[in-house]
């Protein structure tokens, strides 16, 4: 099956984008929420200014221009046809698991303040390190893991307050 996203960009312009595509971009971390990209052998450097990780809303620097994107999928476009919407009415207290895995380190503490984006946690699962980040801004209300350790599928790994 393949997984297309709709990709809105300053409310002007429209795109179709396909996970392939996505995999196959040339582009390097260089900071936190900065990164080097080669688009059509022309290098682009990008920073995300902002987030807004549950309306999949961002505001991206490219070279010295801003732009605002809207990413959805094609399950969000469905849902939004439908008249419903998933993040509206929902408040995320619980970061689970995505997937099985081991701990590799924890960047936060009991009661620490944190803004949507920031990095919790690695987790390391099919041999890839997979940096797990807060999905709104909140305090830090327990940890449920510690560092070396295995967790499970949609385990539940720090309370949010």
């Amino acid at each position: 099956m393949e997984h297309l996203f709709n990709v809105n960009v300053n409310d002007m312009f429209e795109f179709k984008v396909d996970q392939e595509k996505i995999q196959n971009l040339d582009i390097q971390k260089t900071s936190s929420g900065h990164h080097h990209l080669l688009i059509n052998n022309k290098s682009v450097t990008s920073e995300v200014v902002s987030s807004d990780f549950l309306n999949r809303v961002y505001t991206i620097k490219i070279n010295s221009n801003t732009y605002q994107v809207k990413i959805s999928s094609s399950l969000d476009v469905l849902i939004k046809d439908m008249g419903l919407s998933l993040s509206a009415n929902q408040v995320i207290n619980e970061v689970k698991a995505p997937m099985p895995g081991m701990i590799l380190d924890i960047m936060i503490k009991e009661g620490q303040e944190i803004k949507e984006g920031d990095a919790l946690l690695v987790l390391e699962a099919m041999k890839m390190e997979n940096t797990i980040l807060a999905p709104r801004d909140a305090t830090i209300k327990a940890i449920q893991i510690q560092k070396n350790t295995t967790v499970g599928k949609n385990e539940v790994l720090i309370e949010l307050e």
